[in-house]
């Protein structure tokens, strides 16, 4: 069954720039790499909430866990993690829709 990756977060206000560096032209080929597609990224513009929320779809639940226990997914989310604060992560069953 297919595996639905979940991430949120906030950016820092003084790495904007190279965030969306990064995101663009790393993080999201990165999880391409890994197996990880469909990769979407939403912005929050109302609400209590981190300001992101992104995905990525994996075939399995096997293929995801094998993704997130590599070695590139740990420098992915390292280099991220210099970027942004409050990330969190979850791995839910995919379905059809919108899922937080």
């Amino acid at each position: 069954m297919a595996t639905k990756l979940l991430m949120r977060w906030n950016i820092k206000p003084e790495t904007e720039s190279e965030y969306y560096e990064f995101l663009v032209h790393e993080f999201m080929p990165g999880m391409n790499k890994l197996g990880i597609n469909e990769i979407q990224v939403w912005y929050t513009t109302y609400g209590d909430c981190e300001q992101k929320l992104a995905s990525g779809i994996a075939p399995s639940a096997e293929r995801m866990k094998a993704a997130l226990r590599s070695s590139s997914w740990n420098q992915l989310q390292d280099k991220l993690q210099s970027y942004v604060t409050d990330f969190d992560l979850k791995i839910i069953s995919a379905t059809r829709g919108f899922q937080i």
